[in-house]
């Protein structure tokens, strides 16, 4: 131990002291570290952001009560919850009493006419794109919503008062619940821990990669240092001091980073969720995991490369030169990774019969597998490469002589990639688990309104006329309903619509039809109601008794655009007045079809509904529903592959950067000996290029082998979604291109004769 401190405290010396080489060499490392380890403490901070989202979710939320009104009860409506694909929390409120209960954020309720509206829902208010949300609620804004009433900074909410809610709002004695947090099923649970290891692999396989940066030149002091009289072990736990000063430095940089980003997370916004930078705190146990083994897996990593490093006073040889990699322990962790990922089917820990610790040991070794055979991959093929032209030439035997600093460059790409696809894979093959469909047939009609505010045959319309005349709206079916009990079965109730002979066919097969004609619809469930059949109404328990025309006729009914099929009652106009118990109580319901070519046909119709009637309900009919659950954890995992990425994207970066200054002097001598720029910029490329093709390859086959296995432990049907992998490695690829073209400027600035300059 007081040999290491002593040859520690040298290496940092020599560190320090070694002029801005040696400092930039440090900085370097202390960024590729850095930006890590800013992603590792942002993952360290998910369980803080999930808590305090739900925490103020469930304080603004409200439980309906059957209970009396009093001091402290308020009315209130949810209105729909979207504005141009936007989600929307708004909510009509209207007091009872003298104290009514208020929502967390705001100070009172606001009275008729007043809206208290959210930071983005007041600047969207009062710019050009909120013109039809000012015309859907031409309320008068008269504060702000708090942060302590909000999901995230940038959602939309706002509470607007009314006085129209009576008999029509449902009652709350108070704002806040506590809802029971029912646990991830196992296939779920699986989801999540795979997500969660493939998406920090890669980060650890940046972080070992960035303490590596500087190796030539630590291989020279090395030799410095065997001259003088080092030994080797000296020299690694010299050298290994570099390594852990980055690692500190790289510490720094990324709390440096995750802080800065605190304060410009809530300027993003993805899918309708932001965050707020005060959620933004790390777990204090795993915080410090990092912290601590950080700097002890840099000076780890450092010592077990230097193995294939022989340091002699007269210069370094390195072992890896003329020596093939050998594949078979390669080859063994991925091995081990598929057996892991069998044993998870046998265990019974996490429930359904997998075990998930074994789940993520095994991804960890297989993507670790695909992070060793990458080198290998890259030897062996370049060995087979032919020159080609100048610049190929000049890459291919680059790439001969040190392919294992070219594939260390693009392996955190490949696991990453690897990782996504076999992502990818088991959320396309368990989405068929989560993706029910609701059987509404939204070809036929895309919305569906529903008043329960009692309106007269002229009013109703009024109003489907008002929709008509609304842009982005094709067609319009507007009915009145009620609902009616057989008086000799008091369990037997059906449904009565009211409209013209077209629109009464979307619920049944009516044959001919004339206005004055009722007809009586069997239903699956339900007898048909027969001619002359004494009925009463449902708006008491004692309702109005009226008897059936004589001549209802009996006819088949026709699943609606909702999908369901409707026992009870059709009346045409002239029918309905023939009953006039039921003629003045009808609420209002449509069917609309909406102009595809209009992308705010909803909002538009939305727009006209509330203009009629705040209260009503507006609904988007659609053949697929998404559980709630899956779709959080699938938006929670596709955001954290899209911060990995850029995370990626920007390491990759600097290990770009590092090795063009670590080959400054030959590219500035070869460019002295007049190779052209376009020469060496092409060589450069393809040096790239190869590698990025090779490990493309390789993270294809690791994800599909990875991704079926996994469908495997979930008993789901082995399928494998050709656009999405496709969509992964082009935007793999892209990143590299990306980086590649933006390290070309310092790629021309090292061909200058100043390059060779050296100490």
């Amino acid at each position: 131990m007081r040999r290491w401190i002593r040859d520690l405290a040298l290496g940092t010396r020599l560190v320090v002291g070694g002029g801005p080489t040696a400092w930039l060499r440090l900085a370097m490392t202390a960024v590729g570290v850095g930006l890590g380890v800013a992603l590792l403490l942002l993952a360290t901070a998910a369980p803080t952001i999930l808590s305090g989202h739900r925490a103020r979710s469930d304080a603004r939320d409200f439980a309906y009560t059957d209970g009396p009104a009093s001091a402290h009860t308020v009315l209130i409506r949810q209105t729909p919850g979207s504005y141009r694909h936007h989600p929307v929390h708004g909510v009509l409120v209207q007091p009872e009493g003298a104290d009514p209960s208020v929502p967390p954020g705001l100070s009172r309720l606001p009275g008729p006419g007043e809206m208290v509206a959210s930071p983005a829902l007041r600047r969207l208010l009062a710019g050009p794109d909120g013109a039809e949300l000012r015309s859907r609620y031409p309320a008068r804004v008269v504060g702000t919503i708090g942060d302590a009433g909000l999901a995230g900074p940038r959602e939309y909410a706002f509470y607007l008062g009314s006085d129209r809610l009576t008999g029509r709002g449902q009652r709350i004695a108070r704002f806040g619940t506590e809802q029971p947090r029912q646990p991830l099923d196992p296939v779920l649970l699986l989801l999540t821990v795979v997500g969660i290891t493939v998406l920090l692999v890669p980060v650890a396989v940046f972080v070992a990669t960035a303490v590596r940066f500087g190796s030539a030149a630590r291989d020279r002091q090395q030799a410095a240092l065997r001259l003088v009289g080092a030994d080797r072990a000296m020299t690694r736990r010299i050298a290994a001091a570099e390594a852990l000063l980055g690692a500190l430095g790289g510490l720094v940089v990324g709390a440096v980073l995750f802080l800065a980003g605190r304060q410009l997370v809530e300027l993003v916004e993805f899918d309708g969720i932001s965050v707020f930078g005060s959620d933004l705190h790390p777990q204090p146990v795993l915080a410090a995991l990092v912290a601590v083994a950080l700097p002890a897996a840099a000076v780890a990593i450092t010592v077990v490369a230097l193995r294939r490093v022989v340091a002699e006073p007269l210069g370094v040889v390195r072992q890896g030169v003329g020596r093939r990699r050998r594949l078979w322990w390669r080859l063994a962790v991925t091995g081990l990774g598929l057996a892991g990922l069998v044993l998870a089917g046998l265990g019974r820990d996490g429930g359904g019969g997998v075990s998930l610790p074994a789940v993520a040991a095994g991804v960890l070794l297989l993507l670790a597998g695909a992070a060793v055979l990458l080198p290998w991959l890259v030897e062996f093929a370049v060995r087979r490469l032919p020159g080609g032209g100048v610049p190929g030439q000049l890459a291919v035997r680059r790439l001969q002589l040190d392919g294992g600093t070219a594939a260390r460059a693009v392996t955190g790409i490949t696991v990453a990639v690897a990782g996504a696809i076999a992502l990818q894979t088991l959320l396309a093959g368990v989405s068929h688990g989560y993706v029910h469909q609701t059987g509404q047939d939204a070809s036929q009609r895309q919305v569906l309104i529903e008043d329960t505010v009692p309106m007269t045959a002229g009013q109703r319309a009024r109003f489907a006329a008002r929709l008509r005349h609304t842009d982005g709206v094709r067609r319009v079916e507007a009915y009145g309903s009620d609902t009616v009990a057989a008086t000799d079965d008091p369990e037997l109730f059906w449904s009565v619509m009211v409209a013209d002979c077209a629109t009464l066919r979307t619920f049944a097969a009516l044959g001919d039809c004339a206005d004055g004609d009722a007809f009586g619809v069997d239903g699956t469930d339900a007898r048909a109601p027969r001619p002359g059949e004494a009925v009463r109404t449902t708006d008491s328990p004692h309702g109005a008794r009226l008897r059936l025309p004589a001549g209802l006729r009996s006819v088949p009914a026709r699943p609606d655009p909702t999908g369901m099929t409707h026992a009870g009652l059709l009346l045409t106009p002239a029918a309905a007045d023939r009953l006039p118990v039921l003629g003045g109580r009808l609420s209002t319901s449509g069917f609309v079809g909406t102009d595809p070519a209009e992308p705010d046909a909803y909002d538009h119709v939305v727009t006209t509904t509330v203009r009629v009637d705040p209260t009503a309900s507006v609904f988007s009919l659609q053949g697929t529903q998404v559980d709630a659950r899956f779709g959080t954890v699938r938006r929670g995992l596709l955001l954290g592959a899209i911060a990995v990425l850029l995370v990626i994207g920007a390491s990759l970066l600097t290990t770009v950067l590092e090795q063009l200054r670590a080959r400054r002097g030959p590219l500035a001598v070869l460019s002295a000996f007049g190779a052209r720029r376009s020469t060496l910029t092409v060589s450069v490329l393809w040096q790239t290029a190869i590698p990025m093709f090779l490990g493309l390859l390789l993270a294809v086959a690791t994800g599909l082998v990875l991704g079926a296995a996994l469908l495997h432990l979930s008993h789901a049907t082995i399928w494998f979604d050709a656009a999405g992998i496709l969509g992964m490695t082009g935007a793999a690829a892209a990143v590299v291109a990306l980086v590649t073209l933006l390290s070309t400027p310092v790629l021309w600035r090292m061909m200058r004769p100043e390059a060779m300059r050296t100490e």
